[in-house]
């Protein structure tokens, strides 16, 4: 008998659950967006919206690896095991930043969303010194544990949202805020979004802002947490979500049922 065997095959027990309930989630959001009708920007109700529009920075932001301007952006850290890849850091601008279509402009705040977009910048890199770019994020963020990391492979991530850029979003919309003409710091605090401001937030320049032209802000809901921004249309956004609810929905049981056979097998007969 494989040493490893009844571990995986206990393993596979528990992640079919998880599997499936994954693709339940996803199944759900799917038919959120099937249902939600899609609004332009002056008309659109408080509450779950879906609207499509054009980006635009509320701040001058820098993307920390590639030095790129951006409004939006999201890096991450990963190191080589057995396994493969294994994430060990993520982090994300929180910068707010504001969508337009041809009626109106919207404030985006982006905790707690989920984030379709590309990696514009991948690349692996093997200790014990990585290229300064990655040097400096580390030290300024990822503490003495990206000391470990040297010793093995690492692996680079970051994607961006830059200005001007299309997107399709999915969140709650709730009614503009006061504190749109007070600082970036109270303002979240004001608006009631979740977690602290990255320190990038708030020591961003401030640049020109179309504060005066905003509506609404969008984020995600207290109640209704989906709130999802993406660089794909809204067709294909709902695509890859019955693709993974697909997967999880049937793929979730047959790992599970796969792993009770064998470990019944395993009891009755005892071996594998």
């Amino acid at each position: 008998m494989t040493p490893a065997l009844p571990l995986y095959a206990g393993l596979a027990l528990v992640a079919g659950p998880v599997w499936f309930f994954h693709g339940f989630q996803n199944l759900r959001k799917k038919r959120l967006l099937e249902n939600t009708p899609s609004s332009k920007i002056r008309s659109m109700a408080m509450g779950l919206v879906e609207v499509q529009g054009t980006v635009a920075g509320r701040s001058a932001l820098a993307a920390p690896f590639s030095g790129r301007e951006c409004v939006h952006w999201e890096v991450e850290i990963s190191t080589a095991g057995r396994r493969g890849w294994q994430r060990v850091h993520h982090d994300a601008s929180g910068q707010p930043f504001f969508v337009t279509d041809e009626t109106g402009t919207a404030l985006v705040y982006p905790q707690g969303s989920e984030f379709q977009m590309m990696f514009q910048v991948e690349e692996e890199c093997t200790g014990p010194k990585f290229p300064e770019c990655y040097e400096e994020y580390m030290k300024a963020h990822c503490g003495v544990a990206s000391n470990l990391w040297r010793l093995g492979s690492v692996r680079f991530r970051e994607r961006i949202l830059e200005n001007s850029q299309a997107v399709f979003i999915m969140g709650t919309a709730t009614p503009r805020s006061h504190a749109l003409t007070i600082s970036d710091g109270d303002e979240m605090l004001a608006t009631g979004t979740e977690g602290a401001p990255h320190p990038a937030a708030m020591t961003a320049a401030r640049v020109p802002t179309l504060d005066e032209k905003v509506t609404a802000v969008i984020r995600q809901g207290e109640n209704e947490k989906t709130f999802i921004v993406s660089q794909q249309p809204q067709r294909m956004v709902e695509f890859g979500l019955g693709f993974h609810a697909l997967g999880g929905l049937l793929g979730g049981p047959a790992v599970s049922l796969v792993a009770l056979f064998f470990m019944l097998y395993r009891l009755k007969y005892g071996h594998w």
